[in-house]
This record gives C-alpha cells, sequence and structure tokens, in this order.
C-alpha cells in the first residue's frame, strides 16, 4: 500500500478515456453453495459449525448468481504471464450487482466509475486491475430487492461471507488472470494472496465490509432473534462473523449502514484474527441522516482495540456530503489509489482523520 492524498476526482477523470485505454465490462454467473435457504438454515457444502453460523446448517441444491466485472483494457485471456490485483465492491441494501456501475453516472455512453477506472490506470495511478461487482444477498431470492426485515433475502447479507469465501473468490481466481490464488493455502501464499485482493461497499456493502470482513455481528429479524431492534428497522445482532482478515489486507466502508457493528467489537474481531489490516477507509458525508451515526459508532474504539493489527486508517467526514455516489466515488477513487497505488513510497502507520469539502484536496 502506497501513502498518498486524499482529493477530490480530477473532473477529467469523469469523462471517457481514450478508445484504446478503455476497459470493459462483463457479465458471469457463478455456483453458489453457500446461501440462506427458504427454511432460514445455511445451505453449505462444508463443514460450518452451527454455533458459528448462528443456525442450523443444511445441504441445499446448488444456485446459480451473476456478478458483472470490470476488466482493464488490454486483458487478455491467454496472457498466462500478467497478473492483476482484484478489487470487490458491494452494493447498498436495495441495490444490486448493478448499483455501483449504474448509480455513479454516465458520461460520454459508459459508466463514470469505468471512467475514473480507465484514467487511473491510464494516467499510472494505479496498476491495471480487474474489479468484481457482485450481488451481496447470500441466499436463495438473492435477487428480490425490497427492504423485509424478515425476507431470507435480507438475511443473506448477513452471510455473504460463505459465498464470498467458497464460491465467488474461488469462482475468479480461477477464471480471471489474478495475482491471488486461493488454492494457495500455505502461510506464505495466504499472506501474500490477501496483499493482492481489497473489497468496500457503500451503505449496507459498507456494514459488509466491517462485521464480515473484520469479525463483527450477523443480523437476522428481531422476531427471529429473539431481541428487539436497536436500530428501529427490525434486525437485531445475534452471532459473530468469524471475519475473512486472512483474504484481504484493505477494506473500504463507505457510509456503512447502521447494522455496522460498534468500533470496539470490529478492532477485537481484527485483533483476533492474528493478521495485520493494511489499510482501513471509512468516510461519510455529515449530513448523511442514515449513516453518520453508525460511522462514527464503528471509528470509536476501533484502533484501540485493533492495536497492532490495524495498519493505515483513513477516517474522512466529507462536508455537505449525503448518502448517494457523490460520496461513494470519492470514496472508491481515493479507496483504489491508496490500496493499489502507485504514488510514494509506503510510509510508517498513519490514523487520518480529516474533515473536508467533498470537493476539496488534503495532504498529510
Amino acid at each position: 500500500m502506497k501513502n498518498a492524498s486524499v482529493r477530490a476526482i480530477p473532473e477529467e477523470y469523469k469523462r471517457a478515456a481514450p478508445a484504446e485505454r478503455r476497459g470493459t465490462i462483463r457479465e458471469a454467473a457463478y455456483t453458489v453453495r453457500n446461501y440462506i435457504h427458504s427454511s432460514r438454515q445455511l445451505a453449505t457444502d462444508r463443514n460450518i459449525d452451527s454455533g458459528e453460523a448462528g443456525r442450523e446448517t443444511i445441504e441445499g441444491a446448488a444456485i446459480r448468481k451473476t456478478c458483472k466485472i470490470y476488466v482493464p483494457a488490454g486483458y487478455d485471456e491467454n496472457d498466462s504471464h500478467t497478473r492483476y490485483d482484484t478489487l470487490y465492491l458491494l452494493h447498498g441494501v436495495g441495490g444490486d450487482e448493478n448499483e455501483w456501475l449504474h448509480g455513479s453516472g454516465t458520461a460520454d455512453g459508459s459508466f463514470v466509475l469505468a471512467h475514473i477506472l480507465d484514467n487511473l490506470i491510464a494516467n499510472g495511478d494505479i496498476e491495471p486491475l480487474i474489479v468484481v461487482f457482485p450481488n451481496g444477498r447470500s441466499a436463495h431470492d438473492w435477487e428480490d430487492r425490497t427492504f423485509n426485515a424478515a425476507g431470507t433475502h435480507m438475511l443473506g447479507f448477513y452471510y455473504f461471507d460463505y459465498e464470498f469465501r467458497y464460491d465467488l473468490i474461488p469462482f475468479i481466481e480461477a477464471n480471471y488472470r489474478t495475482y491471488a490464488d486461493i488454492r494457495d493455502t500455505s502461510p506464505e501464499g495466504i499472506e501474500s494472496n490477501r496483499k493482492h485482493r481489497a473489497v468496500a461497499g457503500l451503505s449496507m456493502g459498507g456494514m459488509q465490509s466491517l462485521n464480515l470482513i473484520l469479525g463483527g455481528y450477523r443480523c437476522d429479524a428481531a422476531e427471529f432473534a429473539g431481541a428487539p431492534s436497536g436500530w428501529k428497522n427490525g434486525l437485531a445482532p445475534t452471532v459473530r462473523a468469524p471475519g475473512m482478515a486472512d483474504l484481504f489486507a484493505y477494506v473500504g466502508a463507505f457510509s456503512n449502514a447502521p447494522t455496522s457493528s460498534a468500533g470496539h467489537v470490529l478492532g477485537s474481531g481484527l485483533a483476533s484474527s492474528g493478521r495485520k489490516l493494511e489499510l482501513l477507509y471509512m468516510t461519510c458525508g455529515d449530513e448523511d441522516g442514515i449513516a453518520v451515526g453508525s460511522y462514527a459508532g464503528s471509528i470509536e474504539g476501533l484502533a484501540e482495540a485493533a492495536g497492532d493489527s490495524l495498519g493505515d486508517f483513513y477516517q474522512i467526514l466529507l462536508t455537505g456530503g449525503n448518502h448517494d455516489f457523490q460520496v461513494w466515488n470519492h470514496g472508491a477513487y481515493n479507496f483504489v489509489r491508496l490500496a493499489f497505488g502507485n504514488a510514494v513510497e509506503p510510509g510508517k502507520r498513519s490514523r487520518v482523520e480529516l474533515v473536508l469539502d467533498i470537493g476539496s484536496s488534503e495532504r498529510h
């Protein structure tokens, strides 16, 4: 990871790069064997303890899901020598695998986020990379986008980690030219691989990035959890997720949703992983009536509880920012630069707390 400034997205980066420097968007279908069944049990082909899962596990028929994938200009499946870092971007509660692309806006006949990626690569800010846009509902009814606290599709948000680990990442790394190879389970391989993967999410996806990667709480409908909803949205915490710090060294949470765990919970989860998170990048708009409280709550006590397990920690509050893509595009642009950037040589561990106008830049 490289230390770099947090800055506004250059306006020219929101426009199309030269034709030969533009990446492409693909759709891919993959098999999922780890998901929430219609019975609310966890369908799995793995030996997952029901105590860890917080519910009974069963063998269920595999389902098929789709994701969107950005591949950079010049990507060639037949090129056995070139490898790529991988970024996973997770959507919000009402979104799906299309939200990051369509929500980012359009210009010059394509998606603004694709332009940002193209221009970051074309200008040498980052090396070419692969970006995966999954559907974060790991459930039999994963295409249901409604907000229903008691729905199995909603429960699927809190169990995406099993699909992520056992289905999606293996599919991507078996079919695309990634540096990371999840099949390498040697200690050296695990440590190397995690430094070639990054994950970030907006809103509900930001919650997933924190709770499921660092090791916070899963949630279920209050009526099934047997506890009142502290957020007044019908959801209540259940059991802690085991975390995925063995797979990711860089994590971003943009306007993380109210069900995000408290900072001391997330920090202790990370500390117990035995892994160092090289970068945690959190951002939110100060006028975000949905997430500004959970943003602050997930920060408080996190660094202290994580100790040496946390590397660079960015807390970027954007003045005038709301719960929208102005904040999330800004987050994605800066997060990928910090995770995989070519800015300067790595420095000492940073704690960066900034209050920025959403259109400004700040160096540290």
